[in-house]
């Protein structure tokens, strides 16, 4: 049986913009689950989103080695931008597995929404070897709106599905998005350096 050593984070998202309720997430992860570090995976192609409206995989890259520079436990990975196709995530995970080696745990990080839909990823069951999953929810939420279905896979795997409450998921890209679109301010949203990138590089329509 391999010995675990390390234990790392991966936090999965389009990171569209990348925005501090990510950020917030990553490290109340990183320290209820004692992860030495948290590896951000902007995505490639996305299967379920409409490619045509997701930025470019480069700008969303950029923005989250921005976001991410001044904690040290934060690493960006290249694993899904890099490779061609929808990248799916027991593919990535599988990746990270080698690159990291069986000695080391991944805890993949995502919003609780994702989470109660993982039985409709690819090939869940093997997910979950791959990697311990959390999910990341407001305070006040619960499980009761769930389908029972997915409550009762979900009931199969206590191990590995764990959920942590973040109060700044109140921020949502789609809002930063449309807040860029209409002019409005996303100061304090975004890392300051984000909001830069945003306007030099005219993202979202923009007019900061």
């Amino acid at each position: 049986m391999t010995q675990v050593l390390r234990k790392f984070g991966v936090m999965g998202g389009t990171f569209d913009p990348v925005h501090y309720g990510h950020l917030v997430t990553a490290e109340a992860a990183r320290r209820e689950f004692g992860l030495e570090r948290v590896v951000f995976l902007p995505s490639g192609a996305p299967p379920h989103k409409d490619p045509t409206g997701v930025t470019d995989a480069e700008h969303r890259y950029m923005m989250t080695v921005l976001a991410t520079l001044s904690n040290p436990h934060f690493d960006v990975s290249r694993v899904d931008i890099d490779r061609e196709g929808v990248t799916y995530t027991v593919d990535s995970l599988r990746i990270l597995r080698e690159i990291y080696g069986e000695s080391t745990e991944l805890y993949f990080i995502t919003g609780a929404d994702a989470i109660l839909e993982i039985v409709s990823w690819k090939d869940p069951e093997k997910l979950l070897e791959l990697a311990h999953f959390i999910g990341a929810t407001r305070p006040g939420f619960s499980l009761d709106r769930v389908p029972q279905s997915t409550q009762e896979w979900l009931s199969h795997h206590p191990e590995r599905v764990h959920m942590i409450k973040v109060p700044a998921l109140a921020i949502s890209s789609t809002d930063i998005r449309e807040r860029v679109r209409t002019g409005n301010s996303i100061r304090y949203l975004v890392p300051e350096p984000v909001e830069h990138y945003i306007r030099r590089h005219n993202l979202y329509k923009h007019n900061l």
